[in-house]
């Protein structure tokens, strides 16, 4: 049967490193893999000709989907919009309403790409983590949340943390899960020593541990796990926390692997119906220059047949590819070093097919 792809490239460099995932896909339609892909808009670019980041339509496309391909919204461009119709309203409305509550964010350095790393290599060498993200709560979405003014005339912004039992269950059983087929341990990270809300967080990952016997769960507080990710990246296999624990830790881990131009990501629902997007931004200073790399989005294609589509073998085979890639020395600007193969986004695409 056919599943059907949304595809959302969105503002920026979204457009040009989603051109080179979808090449990727219609290689592996002539191998075999049965999928139709559907466009839509979404974030400045829907904005731009609708006057909403996430038209009816586009949610329409989503709902109806098997899995979003999305590229990246936002710009400078739409910065001095109202924050109600700024292009990551977009982003997150989609999360919101598809329930797209667990995103994965895995870390892993290639050792094509040890020198690129600004730690030592023998610290981020063989690394390979898993950061699973609550992504649908938190102080992200808490209410209430605004901006009043006090009776003095002082203005004061406020936001509220918040997560019921349910919310951190349903994602702790994803960590619990992934680490059961990994190296069967999972890092808690909260503040629970200042903040009431991860307190719970922390008891809740307590009790649902005594349902996965063969995982061990360890804590730690967010400052410390910050500087434990720089210190001695490879001590730890899956991590799960909050929804902006989980912004800033998986950023941080990022960078571990030499370029955030690297790394994939998938936000899941309950029924592993998933948004796939590489984890950086929409680098506008770079838009339309060829010069983005595009393996992130590769890379989310292939955790998109993993994770949503059932099609583990097309998986294998996109990953193997880049894999060939970086074997053969081709490089974009972000991982680039001398003696190295410097290619664009296309170029990159390109040779990522030919690898197919």
């Amino acid at each position: 049967m056919t599943k059907k792809i949304a595809v959302l490239p969105g503002d920026g460099i979204g457009p040009e490193i989603v051109a080179e995932a979808v090449k990727v896909l219609e290689a592996l339609q002539t191998q075999g893999l049965a999928v139709s892909l559907e466009y839509g808009l979404i974030g400045g670019a829907a904005y731009d000709e609708t006057g909403t980041p996430l038209p009816e339509a586009t949610l329409a496309i989503s709902q109806n989907a098997d899995a979003i391909l999305l590229g990246a919204v936002g710009g400078y461009k739409w910065e001095s919009l109202d924050i109600s119709v700024r292009p990551e309203k977009g982003l997150l409305g989609l999360r919101s309403e598809l329930n797209l509550f667990a995103n994965l964010r895995p870390a892993m350095l290639y050792p094509q790409l040890a020198d690129a790393s600004t730690l030592k290599p023998e610290v981020v060498a063989g690394l390979d983590l898993m950061i699973v993200r609550e992504l649908t709560g938190g102080i992200y979405f808490g209410q209430p949340r605004g901006i009043r003014t006090l009776e003095n005339g002082e203005k004061e912004g406020f936001n509220t943390l918040v997560y019921r039992e349910s919310e951190i269950n349903r994602i702790g059983k994803v960590a619990f899960d992934i680490a059961g087929k990994r190296q069967g341990r999972v890092c808690s990270v909260d503040k629970a020593n200042v903040l009431e809300c991860t307190e719970l967080w922390r008891d809740t990952m307590v009790s649902l541990s005594s349902s996965y016997p063969d995982v061990a769960l360890s804590h730690m507080y967010v400052d410390n796990a910050a500087m434990q990710l720089v210190r001695e990246p490879k001590q730890f296999d899956v991590m799960v926390t909050t929804n902006m624990f989980g912004d800033i830790l998986s950023d941080c881990a990022s960078m571990l692997t030499g370029s955030i131009g690297m790394l994939p990501s998938a936000s899941l629902d309950e029924n592993s119906k998933g948004m796939y997007e590489p984890i950086h931004g929409s680098a506008p200073d770079i838009a339309g220059q060829n010069m983005a790399n595009p393996l992130a989005t590769i890379l989310s294609v292939a955790m998109m047949l993993r994770y949503s589509l059932d099609e583990a073998e097309m998986a294998d085979k996109i990953e193997a590819a880049v894999n060939t890639v970086l074997d053969q020395g081709y490089r974009t600007a972000d991982i680039y070093s001398d003696g190295m193969t410097r290619v664009g986004t296309a170029e990159m695409g390109d040779a990522v097919v030919a690898a197919l």
